[in-house]
């Protein structure tokens, strides 16, 4: 029914073409958001009326919002690092403020917008959670600032305008679709042909992709207006994601622990060699920086309040492996 229509951003990506897929798995009928410039790999069956639009443009996002009884934000700019670190700070902060204004102006019922962890100061001790929220001056790298500014603004919306949104965080998901693919699918690629023979000490919590889309869908179902809630999986150390790629590709694992101290001139001398091929670099100052935590999270409050629930990241990581062999990106 036209006023059950679900209006999505990013749905040519890695998140949310599985946010449409789950949608759809329910019976919503969908309108989807997507650049003329998006790879259109993940829209061969998509699952409802694409529409061209840049979700940075308020007028692109009003015009294919029209009907929508509900609206999920999900497009992101998801780079660790650009030529111009502050277009990602304005590129993410530019879309939510337009998905938004729009949302409050065709007086929505609901809006789930999609953050993430980065957002979230990393535990010292423990796994963290979602009382621990971070200032843009606390995180490192613009896109973790980005997405902490585009946050705030829509709590001070919830707060000030009535905004009906949800903000959902997801971690690190992997599994299928990831096109692009993503800065993890990225270390998946590289470590399952066998092209990274050493690690840093660091830790990440991994979730599969389709559990992060059910728990978007959770959110719209039993989720508190101005709440956040993590969607999360297991946490795991990096030597033991390179270990279970090796064992489902039949490779070595790495066992050469480096400092990241030593690798800071290396990173630099990628991020300068990228400006020049115009390659992302696999090796980034900001990705050495962060790997000084284990950037553990707990979906404890997800699982309470939503029924939030993630499959063992092995799973996902199989899921993962397999679809990129497919695509041939795994030799």
């Amino acid at each position: 029914m036209a006023e059950d229509r679900i209006f999505v951003t990013g749905v040519s990506g890695f998140v949310g073409s599985a946010v449409a897929r789950a949608l759809a798995a329910r019976g919503r009928a969908i309108t989807g958001l997507v650049r003329a410039s998006s790879p259109r790999g993940n829209l061969a069956d998509f699952p409802g009326e694409l529409v061209e639009g840049d979700a940075r443009d308020p007028a692109a996002v009003a015009r294919a919002m029209r009907g929508a009884r509900h609206v999920f934000h999900v497009a992101a700019d998801y780079r660790i690092w650009a030529p111009d670190p502050e277009e990602i700070v304005r590129n993410n902060l530019a879309s939510t403020r337009a998905v938004m204004e729009a949302a409050l102006a065709h007086g929505v019922e609901r809006v789930i917008y999609t953050s993430s962890v980065a957002t979230l100061l990393p535990g010292d001790v423990g796994p963290s959670d979602e009382r621990a929220a971070a200032r843009p001056e606390q995180v490192t790298g613009a896109y973790k600032r980005s997405k902490v500014v585009a946050e705030r603004l829509v709590e001070e919306m919830v707060a000030t305008n009535g905004l009906p949104a949800v903000i959902v965080n997801p971690s690190t998901p992997i599994g299928p679709r990831d096109v692009r693919p993503t800065p993890t699918g990225r270390i998946i690629v590289e470590a399952a042909n066998g092209r990274m023979p050493a690690f840093v000490d660091s830790g990440l919590n991994l979730v599969h992709v389709d559990d992060v889309a059910e728990g978007h869908v959770a959110a719209l179902e039993l989720g508190a207006i101005g709440e956040r809630y993590v969607l999360g999986g297991q946490d795991a150390t990096l030597a033991e994601l390179l270990g279970e790629i090796a064992r489902l590709t039949g490779r070595r694992p790495p066992s050469v622990r480096l400092p990241r101290g030593p690798l800071m001139p290396l990173a630099w001398v990628n991020e300068r060699l990228a400006r020049v091929t115009g390659r992302e670099p696999f090796l980034t100052i900001d990705g050495l920086r962060m790997a000084r935590h284990r950037m553990y999270y707990s979906s404890a409050k997800a699982q309470r309040a939503l029924g939030y629930r993630a499959r063992p990241f092995a799973e996902a990581l199989a899921d993962a492996v397999g679809w990129f062999r497919a695509a041939g990106m795994i030799r």
